[in-house]
């Protein structure tokens, strides 16, 4: 099964940047990361992250763009296995479709962790490292529920099907909704697959399907999909009828838009703590034997009122 995909990808397509001290590192420690969607403004900052813990730890780090594409992704996870690397870090486009590559690496005894996004169904618990997306989503309807008293109607913009971020997202959205009872509902659930152009364009058609029947609230599950959405409130006018926009990820263009009022509010999961746990660990098991700890890092909502909070306020400008 395994091989099956290995003959989907040619090799040649793996898009790979070094991010290491360079690959004559004293203990030969080559590492690979596999990163879900490099085309993604969160795994671009994940890999800043690591490229400077992999500096500190004097480690060889490459990382490979998996492109949203599984078959890719296996293959990728593949090479490395056959060039013999010490240690493999990834964040799984989808959280079945790896299961059989992870296998393989669980087989070498080659030690792995999954960050952002977790495998299910492998035959050994891989250690995962990450937000709890779950309550994340709930925070989003915790926000809803305290601004709106009298009820609102919301629409969800999900991510990418399959994700593992996407389903709990969705899910704690859900836990939210229910409990916060019958005067909040969800009138459109759509998915957007993380990308702001589709935020736009799926907005825009809700948008167009809803009338004069808006929202009160978006709730887009990453910050991409959010600005879109803001896009096509604005386009269409719908933006001075107060409708709220909220978002996931904190990065900086969704951070300088809650400082201007137009995004209510992000939620910080720490991309940098993900990161350089993920390797501090994957560099203890190789060098000395530790064990990998699976670690929940608890999401932070941003608003106005909380933004010195966000990680990375700082690239505001």
């Amino acid at each position: 099964m395994f091989k099956k995909f290995k003959q989907q990808v040619l090799t040649a397509a793996v898009t790979a940047i070094l991010v290491g001290p360079g690959a004559a590192n004293a203990a030969g420690e080559k590492i690979i990361a596999s990163f879900h969607n490099m085309a993604e403004p969160f795994f671009v900052v994940m890999t800043r992250e690591l490229k400077d813990e992999a500096k500190k730890l004097n480690v060889d780090v490459t990382v490979v763009d998996g492109q949203a594409n599984s078959a890719k992704q296996t293959a990728d996870v593949e090479n490395a296995l056959v060039q013999g690397v010490k240690g493999i870090i990834i964040a799984p486009t989808d959280v079945k479709a790896l299961t059989p590559a992870v296998n393989e690496v669980i087989k070498a005894g080659v030690p792995i962790v999954t960050v952002d996004r977790y495998i299910e169904g492998a035959s050994k618990a891989v250690p995962h490292v990450g937000a709890d997306n779950v309550a994340g989503g709930r925070g989003m309807v915790d926000w809803v529920v305290k601004n709106y008293p009298g009820g609102a109607k919301i629409v969800l913009l999900t991510g990418q099907p399959g994700s593992s971020s996407a389903i709990d997202r969705t899910k704690g959205v859900h836990q939210g909704v229910t409990k916060a009872g019958a005067k909040y509902k969800i009138v459109v659930e759509q998915t957007a697959n993380w990308a702001r152009d589709q935020g736009l364009t799926v907005t825009q058609n809700i948008l167009t399907s809803l009338g004069k029947n808006r929202p009160d609230v978006i709730i887009a599950e990453n910050d991409d999909m959010a600005l879109g959405a803001i896009e096509a409130l604005r386009e269409s006018g719908a933006d001075k009828a107060g409708v709220k926009v909220m978002g996931f990820d904190a990065v900086p263009d969704a951070l300088k838009k809650v400082r201007d009022g137009s995004l209510a509010s992000t939620v910080e999961q720490s991309p940098s703590r993900q990161i350089r746990t993920a390797l501090q660990q994957i560099v203890a098991k190789i060098r000395e034997g530790k064990e990998i700890q699976s670690k929940s890092i608890e999401p932070v909502l941003i608003t106005a009122q909380n933004l010195k909070d966000a990680e990375r306020l700082s690239e505001v400008k």
